[in-house]
């Protein structure tokens, strides 16, 4: 352990190295769960065609660990050192990233059938809720231990870092539309994940925009 970052603090170096080639893994396993049946050649657009509930949970989970790697990123990079505790947490955080690409499929596999589609929308919505409530956890940790913190950057700047708010309240509402509409439900992670990764200036000037004038 380097002698100048306290007998209490671990570096870095090894968290976001580690933390990048999981996330690198995990989006990679995401493409493989496309394809097509084997005897696709003679009717091979319809047949991609009909592989759409793929594309729309390869990329709304493309996105989400995008997202996820980004304000990782943004939070790691605002640090000058870690503890035991933030990697744990950050184990934490990896854990569900490792664990998307199933539900993933899940989703991929039932959206347009009618009973198991509603179970595997539902499945897919708690585990990207999850996903976020993680990385929450690492934020906030993170925010209430300003000796972790670069001394450039205080603790209100990094829990700026992720918008919470929308991301509860998308997969929340995406969970409950999931039980009757599992589709829409489906899209409304994809939009959740949209949002969470635009800038917050873009963002900002969107909802400014959206907001009713008097």
């Amino acid at each position: 352990m380097d002698a100048d970052t306290g007998p209490r603090e671990l570096p870095l170096g090894r968290l976001e190295a580690f933390s990048d080639g999981v996330f690198a893994i995990a989006i990679t396993l995401l493409v493989l769960e496309l394809g097509v049946s084997a005897d696709a050649g003679d009717h091979l657009l319809p047949s991609i065609l009909h592989e759409w509930p793929s594309y729309l949970a390869y990329v709304t989970s493309f996105l989400t660990i995008g997202t996820v790697w980004l304000q990782h990123s943004a939070i790691t990079g605002a640090l000058r050192a870690g503890d035991t505790m933030l990697y744990r947490i950050n184990l934490l955080v990896l854990l569900v990233t490792s664990f998307l690409p199933f539900p993933t499929k899940l989703a991929a596999q039932y959206l347009g059938e009618t009973g198991p589609e509603r179970v595997a929308a539902v499945f897919y919505g708690l585990t990207l809720l999850a996903l976020s409530l993680s990385l929450t956890a690492f934020v906030r940790y993170a925010a209430d231990h300003p000796h972790l913190v670069s001394d450039r950057i205080n603790a209100e700047q990094i829990e700026q870092a992720v918008t919470y708010a929308p991301n509860f309240a998308g997969y929340a509402i995406g969970i409950g539309i999931s039980l009757a509409f599992p589709t829409t439900g489906v899209l409304i992670y994809l939009v959740s994940a949209i949002i969470r990764g635009l800038p917050a200036p873009t963002l900002h000037r969107l909802l400014r925009r959206l907001r009713p004038r008097r």
